[in-house]
């Protein structure tokens, strides 16, 4: 799995000119599903996210998490981070899982996810416009846990 994640002050997503998630403070989400991932790791990165410390404390330091400043998040399933390029100039996704598999393990972390934070999400496999305020900016990369 690899979650590309960034601190927000707001994000939203639209598909078919519909919005479908729209979050306040948090963390837009962006999911990467790997051929080789399977329900088990989902505990794991749900912990590592929700734990994750990158929120400014009164000191300004990264030392708060997304529930410690009562965020949200959105997610948003995004097949095209395992797109390589390393031959050539045309990404090959062959390390993306295939989206029939894909979406269990999607629809899972969103069950997961939702047991500890409120989550709102974009349409798996869909055509979307994803927006956001990119706060700080802070971006993480979460993957290989």
């Amino acid at each position: 799995m690899k979650l590309v994640v960034q601190r927000v002050s707001s994000a939203s997503v639209v598909s078919d000119g519909v919005l479908t998630g729209s979050i306040n403070t948090g963390f837009l989400v962006l999911l990467g599903i790997h051929k080789d991932d399977s329900l088990e790791l989902i505990p794991k990165y749900v912990k590592k996210l929700i734990n994750l410390r990158i929120f400014e404390d009164s000191a300004g330091k990264l030392n708060l998490s997304i529930k410690d400043v009562l965020g949200e998040i959105l997610l948003v399933s995004q097949f095209t981070l395992y797109g390589s390029v390393v031959r050539g100039n045309r990404p090959s996704f062959i390390d993306a899982k295939n989206p029939t598999e894909a979406i269990i393990i999607y629809e899972e972390f969103i069950r997961e996810l939702s047991k500890e934070i409120p989550v709102q999400t974009g349409v798996f496999g869909a055509d979307m416009q994803v927006s956001l305020t990119n706060d700080g900016p802070v971006t993480i990369i979460i993957e290989d846990l």
